[in-house]
């Protein structure tokens, strides 16, 4: 799986995804910092990558255009820090793998994630 880090996040997200043995980016390497949402998805759509943000908007911009992809996985959490997420994000992407591969959304906080299959 590949994976692209939104702008609301650090880009020390890179490393951790990639010491779990995953490929990210940080979407600050590949287009301005201030592009639209869906840029960003079209973007990830047409790469195959898994959006990782903190922003509600791509849940609603799925949901609003019944999207099949890119899959999304929004964090709900005041710390986003990889220190205080990365082991419950990690759980969940192995735990929700095969459906992050055909196209889902995932919502997680501090307890717990929920998936959603795509489309919503």
């Amino acid at each position: 799986m590949k994976f692209v880090i939104d702008m609301n996040l650090p880009p020390v997200w890179v490393d951790a995804f990639q010491e779990n043995g995953w490929e990210a980016v940080h979407w600050s390497s590949i287009g301005a910092a201030n592009a639209p949402d869906e840029e960003i998805m079209a973007w990830a759509k047409r790469t195959k990558h898994i959006v990782f943000t903190h922003d509600l908007d791509f849940g609603a911009i799925l949901a609003a255009t019944k999207a099949q992809a890119p899959s999304v996985i929004q964090v709900r959490t005041q710390d986003v820090t990889p220190q205080k997420l990365k082991a419950l994000l990690f759980a969940a992407i192995r735990q929700h793998q095969s459906i992050l591969e055909a196209g889902a959304l995932i919502v997680l906080d501090e307890r717990k994630s929920r998936a959603r299959v795509l489309p919503l």
